[in-house]
């Protein structure tokens, strides 16, 4: 039996904001070497079902996730759920009202996006998202780049979308304790994605790490694509001081917007316990 260990656990597809459909985002993956793949959309499991039929043809281990959007304060924060059963009511349920609350936020920042000159925002963003409960700001950035508005979808976020931005909405999105209660009544494993990029002072950064784990999570995100590799120590460190065990994935949207392709990244620091230990030996 051939031993995995590129295992790349963090990617979207169509099914949310990704620009690759889930079969050809398995393609890539596993053109790149990648030996099990995780799918892990945006508030949505929709797209798993084709995601594990590629990964079946592929030969890639397949493992069933989803990202769910968490306010914690002032703060948004990202919940990778691992191994989950795309079937549970308890998840379906929650997935259903955070995903409900998408079109008003995007219905605001069209309002501001116009007041900015730049109408007709809504309209183009949905049809990009394809459906009006998969709206996100990356929609609107990518509509904003296509029209030359900004030079790409990541200066729409520094310019106009991003927090404290002139077009940011504040949005409610699900408590931390809901949206751990949703991945763990689905049977998952509850990982903090990217926690590098919530732009945490040392004190908050502990409050949320010690919240997360009291509420049954078990990793952390530490060589990811919205981690600067320069920060994969500091994060390495995080992860040995709280028992945490360790996830790797590329947080791959789509070619020419995402620094890392999956199954790319470099292995996890060899003294960290990857979080596929629970599942693949």
């Amino acid at each position: 039996m051939r031993r995995l260990d590129n295992f790349d656990l963090h990617n979207h597809s169509t099914a949310s904001d990704g620009l690759l459909t889930p079969t050809q985002l398995l393609e890539l993956g596993a053109r790149n070497g990648a030996q099990a793949m995780a799918l892990t959309d945006h508030d949505t499991v929709d797209g798993l079902e084709e995601a594990g039929e590629a990964a079946r043809r592929l030969g890639v281990l397949f493992v069933g996730g989803v990202e769910i959007s968490v306010s914690w304060g002032e703060t948004t924060v990202h919940v990778v759920g691992l191994g989950i059963d795309p079937g549970s009511a308890v998840l379906d349920d929650g997935l259903r009202s955070v995903r409900d609350g998408r079109l008003g936020r995007a219905r605001l920042m069209a309002q501001a996006l116009e007041k900015l000159g730049m109408p007709g925002t809504l309209e183009a963003a949905l049809a990009l998202a394809g459906r009006e409960d998969r709206l996100s700001r990356t929609h609107f950035a990518r509509h904003l780049a296509e029209t030359g508005a900004v030079r790409d979808a990541q200066q729409a976020f520094d310019k106009y979308l991003g927090k404290g931005k002139p077009a940011f909405v504040q949005h409610q999105w699900a408590g931390l304790e809901e949206a751990m209660g949703w991945i763990l009544g689905s049977g998952g494993i509850a990982v903090l994605a990217h926690p590098g990029r919530y732009g945490l002072k040392p004190l908050g950064r502990a409050t949320l790490l010690e919240e997360f784990k009291r509420l049954g999570g078990e990793a952390i995100e530490v060589v990811t694509g919205s981690h600067r590799p320069e920060e994969y120590a500091t994060w390495r460190r995080v992860a040995e001081e709280y028992g945490f065990l360790a996830s790797r994935g590329a947080d791959f949207h789509g070619l020419g917007e995402s620094p890392v392709e999956p199954g790319r990244l470099p292995p996890l620091p060899a003294s960290l316990v990857p979080v596929w230990t629970r599942w693949a030996h």
